[in-house]
């Protein structure tokens, strides 16, 4: 009897031994995250918060207007929609979801921001076109500059320059911050048909080491008209 209690007793604990060890790589598995922002209001008609699609989950985001939403977990697949449950017609008693918004993040990205920039005309059910924005190296203090405009873009920052041209992003690196630094800030457009570099605005910011900031530059409704858009993204802290 003390032999077969035993043998018990040793097979439960392996059991458990491996259930634990099982447990602790899904808990060490690195997680990919995903952030939201929009660089003009939620269209009418878009309830916020959004409803997120990862694989076959669904989350509600908020995403606020001057700031990046929570993030969402990135799928194996990568993809992420915003959605909208409507009945379906052809299925009584299920539900359909319309796409509003789509993004596809690369496998080689862990942290990415999904820009959403409202369509004028919604094309079918979207009503949002989404960029994805890598975060790999973006610490706290950075500025990120994304040019989603038609020009050139010249950010002064002190005595340091940043140039950006259309479609790309480049990220200025501040210096190692041991509190919030004021620093002269000016952007800039390039007019190509006076062949000049143009004011958009000027001002001074403070680089702080516990938050970085986003700056989205977006064309007008006429030439030479550039919008900015401003975004402010957390400093991941990392867990104890």
């Amino acid at each position: 009897m003390r032999n077969a209690l035993l043998i018990t007793c040793l097979f439960v604990s392996a059991i458990l031994q491996v259930a634990g060890q099982s447990g602790g790589e899904r808990a060490n598995k690195p997680v990919r995250s995903a952030w939201f922002a929009c660089i003009a209001a939620i269209p009418d008609g878009v309830e916020n918060p959004v409803n997120v699609m990862g694989g076959k989950d669904i989350t509600e985001v908020e995403i606020p207007r001057y700031m990046a939403s929570e993030p969402v977990e990135i799928p194996e697949d990568g993809i992420l929609r915003i959605v909208r449950a409507i009945p379906d017609p052809e299925k009584p008693g299920e539900t359909k979801y319309l796409v509003l918004a789509q993004a596809a993040i690369p496998a080689h990205v862990r942290e990415a921001l999904i820009i959403l920039s409202p369509l004028p005309k919604p094309e079918g059910d979207l009503v949002f076109l989404a960029k994805v924005q890598d975060l790999a190296s973006f610490k706290g203090g950075d500025r990120l500059f994304i040019n989603m405009s038609t020009s050139q873009i010249r950010v002064n920052l002190g005595n340091d320059k940043v140039i950006v041209a259309p479609g790309q992003a480049d990220i200025y690196e501040a210096p190692r911050l041991a509190k919030p630094t004021n620093t002269p800030i000016m952007y800039e457009f390039f007019a190509t048909q006076d062949k000049k570099w143009k004011l958009i605005t000027a001002s001074t910011v403070v680089l702080r080491p516990t938050r970085r900031e986003i700056c989205v530059f977006n064309s007008g409704t006429r030439v030479g008209n550039i919008k900015k858009h401003k975004i402010l993204f957390p400093v991941r802290m990392a867990e104890p």
